[in-house]
């Protein structure tokens, strides 16, 4: 494993342990380090962890941390993703799926991996099928990022729900989320982002036994600073981390610069 880089600053707010580092690449292999550790951990506890995984350029130094393996048994983890836009073609450079299959999921031997499917012609029944397997067994660890409106997963401030009873449902996605994946280049205009997706739920995220988060950039800071220093509240789903006691929030110069 590779030596995990010691943080500039750390400090708690609530619950929640906040990491900063001076680059993204040493806040991407800190958490990368520390998520292997809680995988290999895990795999001592459990009969077979089971791991949940953002897709977005955020987490590119993460998932790259996370292709070193470690002392982890993949073979017999369980791996999830957790959102899917709805409607796009199988074969599209955005599709979620792809973007972790690329990243993550086909480079490591994992034990199974279970896709979101987007392209489905019924929705509801998909996120019954997926919510029956995250359902299964308790989650391990969600590897997560806060999207620039505070979302987590597609769990956008008009449809977050800390008290959502379902596990996976069907969302219609926020002008600024759908602004965001023009700004991260996956598509180029608002109009081409996808306005539906499935997500898993803020319950069903905050229901695992470790959170290791990752928000770094500039275009960032907003959110990170509502999430550590506004309400508690759907307003900014992300803030739901504070009351989470084995989370840690994991930053880089750029997207701290509003708390600092």
């Amino acid at each position: 494993m590779a030596t995990r880089p010691a943080p500039r600053l750390t400090f708690r707010v609530g619950q929640l342990r906040v990491e900063v580092y001076v680059t993204r690449a040493e806040m991407g292999q800190a958490a990368a380090c520390d998520a292997l550790a809680a995988l290999e951990r895990a795999q001592y506890d459990a009969v077979a962890p089971r791991a949940i995984f953002a897709a977005a350029p955020s987490q590119n130094e993460l998932l790259a941390g996370l292709r070193g393996g470690g002392r982890v048994d993949w073979a017999r983890v369980h791996g999830f993703h957790m959102d899917e836009y709805l409607g796009l073609p199988p074969d599209a450079p955005q599709v979620f799926g792809r973007f972790l299959r690329e990243r993550l999921f086909g480079a490591l031997p994992f034990g199974s991996v279970h896709y979101l499917d987007g392209q489905t012609a019924d929705p509801s029944t998909e996120c019954a099928r997926y919510a029956a397997l995250l359902a299964q067994a308790p989650i391990d660890l969600v590897c997560a990022g806060i999207g620039e409106n505070g979302h987590m997963a597609f769990n956008d401030p008009p449809v977050a729900d800390f008290h959502d009873l379902a596990l996976v449902k069907v969302v219609a996605l926020d002008k600024v989320c759908r602004q965001q994946q023009v700004n991260d280049g996956a598509f180029a205009a608002l109009e081409q982002a996808p306005t539906h997706a499935i997500t898993l739920t803020m319950p069903a995220l905050l229901s695992a036994q470790r959170i290791v988060c990752v928000a770094p950039g500039p275009t960032k800071a907003e959110a990170v600073e509502a999430a550590l220093t506004g309400p508690i509240g759907e307003s900014c789903p992300a803030s739901a981390l504070r009351r989470h006691p084995n989370a840690v929030l994991y930053l880089d110069r750029a997207s701290a610069a509003r708390i600092l």
